[in-house]
């Protein structure tokens, strides 16, 4: 085979050649993205016989024609391929001359190694969209329109190669017309697997609260129900939401009914428009939202205060509609939605109809589901934009299965963290992370995972040669790995937490080598085996030493402190010599003072993350979480954004690690009579301060001027636009996250690159 790489197109054509034949391997995503008409359209123009055929690793052909001819072709099938396809090698070889007829798509094949990478969900395209509104289009009104450009892809495979027998929509034979676009070259839904109209593709209907299915369109009774407060459950691509309009009495009832008391709420909204004119969009931020991705992108409100009951931040998560469904749900009329997932509390998002009528009896007032299966559970994606790019909190819809293309050379298997749990499989030259799927704290939750792990090792045909795992030995993911690794007899390592956050960011940044990785995080088990979260980490893949911290604050009660952070704040003062009596009025108040002055039921914690929390109960933000980093979040709100005040620190230096010593920035806070949002400020920036210095030390000893910057922590907005500017005023090189997120979900793309390097 000949790898194709442009020198040999600078050959000119002859007026005439004579006919030769090659054979051509291209392997990427080119299946389902309208690869094969493409190649189709490229063979009439360059006139070539022959045929195309979809196999496990990509495409193939076989052409005759000229050479001269050929050689165009090949920089046009690199460099011209649809939007979609994701090209990642091309091939070739001559093979004795043949004759052809014609030019045809021969059936699929399967090798004997699955090699071909998979396309994401794509939001609908501008042409389905235009269709779907056309009263003189066949599909007019259609919920399932989609074309080779858009459409399910990843939620509705089964298997590999990617054809429609393979898929969700087996089961939904093509009737004439679609048939006929289906093999026209000229038509746009040539080979487009999911092709379907209204007499022969999925249809929708509606039922109400008992499961009754009512008469009538059932887009216009969910929107009715809608109009009238009502919520109703509605089939997406990869699962369920709950949508209701966004006035407060219905958006608390949903909370009630859901159990999500606190956390926020995304929206739909109609178009870019409506989201403008609820938030600050950026140009980066509008191309976000309109991508084909169609993500949860994190917008600033224009007025802070507004829309608290759907999130007590300064921010809405707001995403446009993707589905042709979500378009006819909000019609002329409806600006914007409340979409969350539908779910009970801390369990997977729900996908099927069954499950939905039955988990979300109670919770629903109507639903609004369809007959076209989700084979695979995929939630929303969100994201920020930072930097001019994504910086992803959750990575999900629209981008899962894409793969990192990275120098891996072995077949493994990561299984990530226990928090918004996530695995990696890897085979040569690719990593696949999988989608956002939750905390690994429910059976269900374990379950998806576990049948995720099966499902992606038998699209990409992965067999893992051995299985990377988190330290901490009471992890749901660290038992799945512990009894896998022994019932194959496989490979088992157990990685560091925050080192794997520290290799997850060079991963992400194509990094070699050494390093100095900034990891500040809630909770993680140390080396040693106490709680880590705030370290400052030298190394690289293969090894690391811990050349930073932050001196360990006592938690009352261990994970209790986690959820009242007034406990953490509680601690923090009696360490630093302050009275704690502020605190008198919250339940158990004594039995956590009796905690702290024995040191009973009293880990110790180098968290960041509680120490956000802390600052936060100080100052009277919140006392109670009504979810994991709630105090950190509601911090980051409150501080006044132009306040460039701080507050003096500690460094001290003891066995190598520099710790970063908050007594006398917890005093300093306590003494400052100004207001909660110029303290939080000033809180901040002394932290802002203190890394810049930690970072400075170790780099000026090590001589490392590159540093990672990852960890949950590095979500906070205030914390990221001064931190890397400031790091880059020192002199050092700052890579952040923008293919993975900077939360425990990257935790399995870290690991599986410390283990690859230790193999």
């Amino acid at each position: 085979m000949v790898e194709s790489n442009g020198e040999e197109r600078k050959l000119s054509c002859r007026e005439v050649e004579p006919l030769e034949t090659f054979r051509i391997e291209v392997k990427g995503i080119v299946q389902g993205v309208g690869f094969r008409p493409f190649v189709h359209r490229l063979v009439e123009k360059w006139g070539f016989t022959g045929w195309v055929r979809n196999t496990s690793y990509g495409a193939q052909l076989e052409l005759t024609g000229e050479r001269g001819a050929f050689l165009h072709f090949l920089d046009e099938l690199e460099n011209g391929s649809p939007p979609l396809a994701r090209i990642e090698s091309v091939q070739y070889e001559e093979r004795a001359p043949r004759e052809y007829e014609g030019f045809e798509i021969l059936p699929s094949e399967a090798g004997e190694r699955m090699e071909t990478l998979v396309s994401p969900d794509v939001g609908i395209c501008a042409d389905c969209r235009r269709e779907l509104f056309d009263p003189a289009d066949r599909r007019f009104r259609y919920p399932f329109i989609n074309c080779t450009n858009c459409g399910p892809r990843f939620t509705i495979i089964k298997s590999v190669p990617y054809d429609r027998a393979s898929t969700s929509m087996a089961s939904f034979p093509m009737c004439p017309d679609c048939e006929r676009e289906f093999h026209d070259i000229r038509d746009r839904r040539y080979h487009a697997q999911p092709d379907c109209c209204a007499k022969c593709g999925p249809s929708c209907f509606y039922l109400d609260a008992a499961g009754r299915e009512v008469p009538g369109d059932a887009i216009e009774l969910a929107r009715a129900g809608i109009r009238a407060g009502k919520i109703v459950c509605v089939k997406g691509l990869g699962g369920m939401h709950l949508a209701c309009l966004p006035e407060p009495g219905i958006a608390n009832e949903l909370r009630r009914r859901k159990r999500r008391d606190e956390k926020p709420f995304a929206l739909m909204c109609r178009s870019l428009d409506s989201a403008r004119a609820l938030c600050r969009v950026s140009a980066a931020e509008a191309e976000a939202l309109e991508s084909f991705r169609k993500p949860i992108v994190l917008l600033e409100k224009r007025d802070a205060n507004s829309f608290k009951y759907l999130s007590e931040n300064a921010y809405l998560g707001v995403m446009l509609p993707y589905t042709p469904l979500h378009l006819l749900l909000m019609g002329e009329d409806i600006d914007c939605l409340v979409m969350t997932s539908a779910n009970v509390s801390e369990t997977p998002i729900i996908s099927d109809n069954a499950e939905a009528l039955r988990e979300l009896h109670g919770i629903a007032d109507g639903f609004l589901l369809h007959n076209r299966d989700i084979q695979t559970k995929c939630d929303d994606s969100l994201i920020r934009i930072y930097e001019g790019r994504d910086y992803p909190l959750r990575r999900s819809r629209g981008y899962v299965p894409y793969p990192l293309t990275l120098p891996v050379k072995r077949r493994l298997l990561a299984c990530g963290a226990e928090q918004k749990a996530s695995f990696c499989l890897s085979k040569p030259g690719h990593v696949f992370p999988s989608q956002h799927m939750g905390d690994l704290k429910n059976a269900e939750t374990l379950e998806n995972w576990e049948g995720q792990i099966g499902h992606f090792a038998g699209l990409f045909d992965i067999e893992p040669e051995a299985i990377a795992c988190d330290m901490h030995p009471d992890y749901l993911s660290t038992a799945y790995a512990e009894e896998r690794a022994e019932a194959e007899d496989l490979p088992l390592l157990r990685v560091q937490h925050h080192h794997a956050h520290m290799a997850a960011c060079m991963a992400d940044n194509g990094l070699d080598g050494e390093c100095l990785g900034l990891v500040w995080d809630g909770t993680g088990y140390g080396s040693d085996g106490a709680i880590w979260g705030g370290e400052l980490l030298a190394g690289g893949y293969a090894d690391f030493r811990r050349a930073g911290s932050v001196r360990p604050i006592p938690l009352a009660g261990g994970d209790a402190a986690i959820e009242e952070p007034w406990r953490v704040g509680a601690a923090l003062l009696r360490e630093s010599g302050l009275d704690t009596a502020g605190f008198e009025g919250e339940s158990g108040y004594a039995a956590v003072l009796k905690m702290l002055e024995t040191g009973t039921n009293c880990p110790r914690s180098s968290g960041m993350g509680r120490l956000f929390d802390g600052a936060s109960a100080i100052l009277g933000i919140k006392m109670r979480a009504g979810y994991e980093g709630q105090g950190a979040v509601l911090l980051e709100a409150a501080a006044a954004e132009n306040e460039d005040g701080e507050y003096p620190f500690g460094l001290c230096e003891s066995g190598g690690v520099l710790t970063l010593d908050w007594r006398e920035t917890v005093r300093a806070l306590c003494a400052d009579g100004e207001s909660a949002a110029v303290r939080a400020a000033r809180f901040m920036n002394t932290l802002v301060s203190a890394a810049a210095e930690q970072l400075r030390r170790v780099s000026r000893e090590t001589g490392l001027r590159r540093a990672v910057l990852s960890g949950g922590v590095f979500q906070n907005m205030y914390i990221m636009k001064r931190l890397p500017e400031r790091l880059r005023r020192e002199g050092l090189e700052v890579f952040t996250h923008s293919r993975v997120s900077c939360n425990d979900e990257g935790i399995s793309l870290g690991q599986l690159m410390v283990l690859e390097a230790s193999l």
